[in-house]
């Protein structure tokens, strides 16, 4: 039997991740420095929590130059979105099951 707690998922612990995948969701695209100062989090906090998340197959990256500067795109992926709103909704079930 899977408990309200147990179908939660371990990727979007972090609140990193969670505000990644959140903002990812209502903007489709967003790129590297757009994300950091939306968050407020450095490059190597931003970068782990990213790759995590694109090791789960959650986020896409797409690498490109914008003149001479590199610029890195994300995206969420149909399965990131999926585990994202199973997440939630897992979220908004454990919150209706407290009152």
């Amino acid at each position: 039997m899977k408990t309200i707690i147990n179908a939660l998922n371990k990727a979007f612990e972090s609140r990193v991740r969670l505000g990644i995948m959140s903002a990812l969701i209502v903007n489709d695209t967003l790129d590297f420095n757009n994300l950091k100062e939306y968050l407020e989090v450095t490059d190597g906090n931003l970068a782990s929590h990213l790759k995590a998340l694109e090791k789960e197959e959650y986020v896409a990256v797409t690498k490109s130059f914008i003149g001479r500067k590199p610029n890195t795109q994300y995206v969420v992926t149909k399965q990131g979105k999926q585990a994202f709103e199973e997440h939630i909704t897992a979220l908004e079930d454990l919150i209706k099951s407290q009152r």
